[in-house]
């Protein structure tokens, strides 16, 4: 009888498959990206006060600009129908903003404060007396207004557009490109004396209304 006939045949041990599964599955919830989908970022304001008589402010025309959206994502931008780039309106938005038609004096105060460059442009395009008295105290707000039926592209788009217009204001004033104003770190002194320091007298007024 030859020798190990009845033996038998050798066996894989799996006695340590359940630890490699394991350190498997660890490594893929730790190299694995989920798509999180965090939609617009917007502050938005705190709830009104109960004790605090509401009264209606007046806001003059003048110191209103306007971007109705329709269903059909036509636009009309100070009540006429628009047909140019986002890029386009953003500038638009801009020199409305840095307008100082009737500036106050803390209006004068805050184009005193304005680089070089950014007073060229406002003796350029700005100091209309039918647009924005100036920025300061909400004297510029930019009013939009979507309908139900608006696409999430467009309301995206005119909300970048707008956004845009106020983060090229407030890196030009303190001498940065918008890439790097969007990447200031208020946890660094320097750089949150930087951020207060562009947003002083100009403050981001943007107004969304309710669709229709």
């Amino acid at each position: 009888m030859a020798k190990g006939k009845n033996r038998n045949p050798p066996e894989v041990s799996s006695g340590s498959m359940a630890d490699i599964a394991f350190l498997l599955l660890i490594f893929f919830l730790v190299t694995t990206t989920i798509a999180n989908d965090k939609g617009i970022a917007m502050l938005l304001p705190p709830p009104p006060d109960e004790s605090v008589i509401q009264e209606d402010i007046i806001i003059p025309e003048r110191n209103l600009f306007k971007i109705l959206a329709n269903s059909k994502d036509g636009l009309l931008v100070e009540n006429e129908p628009y047909f140019g780039t986002m890029d386009e309106l953003k500038e638009e938005v801009k020199k409305f903003v840095l307008n100082f038609g009737n500036p106050t004096p803390d209006g004068v105060e805050v184009y005193n404060s304005l680089p070089p460059s950014m007073k060229s442009f406002i003796n350029q395009y700005g100091k209309d007396p039918e647009s924005s008295d100036d920025c300061t105290n909400g004297k510029a707000i930019v009013s939009f207004k979507a309908n139900r039926g608006t696409s999430y592209e467009l309301y995206i788009q005119v909300l970048d557009a707008v956004n845009g217009a106020y983060n090229e204001v407030y890196a030009e004033r303190v001498g940065i490109t918008p890439e790097e104003w969007l990447t200031l770190d208020r946890d660094d002194e320097i750089q949150d004396d930087m951020y207060l320091r562009a947003r002083q007298g100009i403050p981001r007024a943007i107004s969304i209304a309710e669709p229709d």
